[in-house]
């Protein structure tokens, strides 16, 4: 059983769980996204980079999706030897508010783009004359920065005030504390979901409603591949982030009962930890986006398998040479 105990911190006080089953699931958990997303993303930065010969608004909303992920991979690291510790921060009060406003902004900034990148497909699909269109790459950039600060302004409270949790030795470092609602925080926190969800299934009803309408005009490959896509990214935003708002607005509705409960503690945790997915399954998205994804992957698994022959060939030549050598 976890053991409570309450503690003081700068903000105000908070609870401090010891031996809870949370530190032992995070950290495997944590490597496994670390590992998988820095390798898809990776590879579809590469392929934003290098292999994207032209570039439209859509592929900019996306390559900012993959930019966002590219935060959270920095922080990964510091969150899974805070876990590996039994959730002891030991870097410090600034790397703390850094690690959980960087945390904020992937979180942001990979809802903000995947539901603009549903916009996006919406207006191509439903209303396919309409200017939002025929906007211009610089103007789509723009509208990225414009996102960005807006992200940035929406998180950077989380850099104004402590959340170390101190208790002698030991210190925690979370967003959240546990014995009352987060004001602004748990605003932000429903807000960023409940909106871009309502926007996205929106966008995914009208677009495969518009489809199956025009099913015998359009091309069914492509009609397919679009259903996909918005399904994908649908299915990407429910899975990462409605368990966290849902197990949120539990406690908010209980907070008199609730608050400093180890279980609904725990639940949250395992829960926030599901937001991090994101960053493992928005490949999904890059490769349903366009059929230059699966190109490129296709490509690399070509070029892997083409510098693993020769080698194959060289080796059999080599024992080859031998047994002639010794035939001799």
């Amino acid at each position: 059983m976890p053991v409570l105990s309450p503690t003081a911190m700068d903000n105000g006080s908070c609870c401090l769980l010891e031996g809870e089953p949370i530190s032992q699931v995070m950290p495997p958990l944590l490597i496994l996204v670390f590992v998988l997303g820095a390798l898809g993303n990776g590879v579809a930065l590469c392929g934003f980079c290098f292999h994207m010969k032209t570039w439209k608004s859509s592929t900019i909303y996306l390559f900012n999706l993959a930019v966002a992920d590219f935060f959270l991979m920095i922080c990964l690291p510091l969150r899974t030897d805070y876990y590996l510790r039994h959730r002891q921060w030991i870097f410090g009060d600034s790397p703390c508010r850094l690690v959980l406003f960087t945390l904020a902004m992937n979180r942001a900034g990979s809802i903000v783009f995947l539901t603009v990148v549903a916009v996006d497909r919406y207006f191509k699909v439903v209303h396919p004359h309409h200017t939002m269109n025929a906007i211009s790459n610089r103007t789509a950039a723009a509208i990225a920065c414009v996102l960005w600060t807006l992200v940035i302004m929406g998180t950077v409270y989380l850099l104004m005030e402590s959340h170390l949790c101190v208790q002698g030795p030991a210190s925690s470092c979370e967003s959240f504390i546990m014995e009352s609602a987060n004001g602004w925080h748990d605003i932000m926190f429903q807000l960023e979901f409940f909106l871009p969800l309502t926007i996205i299934l929106f966008c995914s009803f009208k677009v495969v409603w518009s489809l199956r309408r025009r099913q015998q005009l359009a091309r069914q490959a492509r009609m397919r591949r679009a259903i996909r896509f918005i399904t994908v990214v649908a299915s990407v935003f429910i899975t990462c982030y409605l368990p966290s708002a849902l197990a949120r607005l539990y406690f908010l509705w209980t907070v008199s009962s609730s608050a400093c409960d180890p279980s609904v503690h725990t639940a949250l945790h395992v829960t926030l930890s599901f937001t991090y997915l994101n960053s493992m399954l928005d490949p999904l998205v890059y490769y349903f986006s366009s059929p230059s994804f699966p190109k490129f992957y296709a490509k690399l698994t070509n070029l892997q398998l083409e510098t693993q022959t020769p080698r194959a060939l060289d080796d059999s030549e080599v024992g080859r040479d031998a047994n002639l050598e010794s035939l001799s």
